[in-house]
């Protein structure tokens, strides 16, 4: 094995604000992995949501728009625009999607871990820290660079004939939907609707709920339907449409939602008595009206997800092994290209996920 370089490749977010903050350089010091940690030597990194959210501060409570809007004015003074509320120390390094190979482990882990074709699970449970558990690339520095430093406990082994940058789609995206289907117990039969379902958690979450046998309902543009009918959508209805006619009240046993907005009273009417509800997102605005009346005499349970539960990545790792689904993969870039990439994931013309491709290392 050639000899680590000191400087690596990287994309700092220097602050809260626009595209401006995104800063590619090639002279950032490596990560150095503490006792319990691996080295990563990052193959390819996926583009998420909360890439975008973090960068434009729209956690903060400041901010009731959706992410459109948030975009075109970010939120720049925000001192409260990460996920745990606390506040970022810039620079960052984002990315909480790692598809790489260990190339140096902590004195107290395993010396056979060396050479390991890994995922990171972005959700750090080993790092919990009472109520936190910190994400890769909010809490902690991430995959946008050549290299990244993880706990060894968090850092999983694969053995999987898919390429890299498919593999990338999965750490986030589709442990987001695991997650959120885990914790709303969809099971085989029972009628599921995905909100925002041609994006990366939606679509994932549209094939992971077909996993389980369950019958999907993809609200989606009119522009995507078919590809979502043929990554497993049972039906389609295009986004804006009137759901209660579309799909009758009391007629789903579960939504998973990534969306929210203005749009969001129409799920509970379609929820049958005892439905469930789980929200992971909010992308077309955090702030929605609640009828708590709906809530209790239809007595609907409502899951806020994102701390996952411990069984969710590893489920993952063995349903990409054993062949039950393939990360959707929409499209690749040279990581020095990712404001073009962010770009093309707010105009939401894909399906699927756009993941970033770090220079090799000893390449410009």
């Amino acid at each position: 094995m050639q000899p680590l370089p000191d400087r690596m490749t990287a994309v700092l977010l220097t602050g809260h604000g626009g595209f401006e903050c995104l800063a590619f350089r090639n002279d950032v010091p490596r990560p150095e992995p503490a006792a319990d940690e691996v080295l990563v030597q990052v193959a390819a990194a996926g583009v998420n949501n909360t890439d975008i959210n973090t960068r434009i501060g729209w956690y903060s409570p400041s901010v009731r728009g959706d992410t459109a809007t948030a975009e075109a004015k970010p939120a720049e003074g925000a001192s409260d625009g990460d996920w745990s509320g606390g506040g970022l120390a810039f620079p960052r390094i984002q990315g909480a999607d790692v598809c790489g190979r260990i190339v140096k482990v902590g004195a107290r882990v395993d010396p056979a871990r060396l050479g390991q074709r890994v995922l990171i699970q972005g959700c750090l449970l080993s790092r919990r820290q009472g109520d936190l558990v910190p994400w890769l690339g909010s809490e902690v520095d991430g995959g946008f660079a050549q290299f990244v430093a993880a706990p060894a406990a968090d850092t999983y082994a694969i053995e999987s004939p898919l390429p890299d940058a498919a593999l990338a789609a999965l750490p986030c995206a589709y442990s987001t939907a695991e997650n959120l289907l885990h914790r709303s117990g969809v099971a085989a039969g029972e009628r599921v609707l995905v909100t925002g379902a041609s994006g990366g958690v939606g679509a994932a979450a549209v094939q992971l709920a077909k996993r389980r046998g369950a019958r999907v309902v993809a609200l989606c543009g009119a522009d995507k339907q078919a590809q979502l009918r043929e990554i497993g959508a049972d039906q389609t209805v295009p986004r804006g449409s009137d759901l209660v006619a579309a799909l009758g009240k009391e007629s789903v046993d579960c939504v998973i939602d990534l969306v929210g907005g203005p749009e969001w009273p129409a799920l509970l009417e379609v929820l049958r008595t005892r439905g469930r509800y789980a929200v992971s997102g909010a992308i077309a605005g955090p702030i929605v009206e609640l009828d708590l009346r709906k809530l209790y005499l239809k007595d609907l349970t409502l899951f806020g997800c994102t701390q996952q539960d411990p069984a969710v990545f590893p489920n993952l790792i063995g349903y990409v092994e054993r062949g039950e689904i393939t990360p959707l993969l929409a499209r690749t870039y040279p990581l020095g290209a990712i404001a073009q990439a962010q770009q093309d994931f707010l105009a939401k013309r894909h399906v699927g996920k756009l993941v970033l491709i770090p220079p090799g290392v000893g390449a410009p």
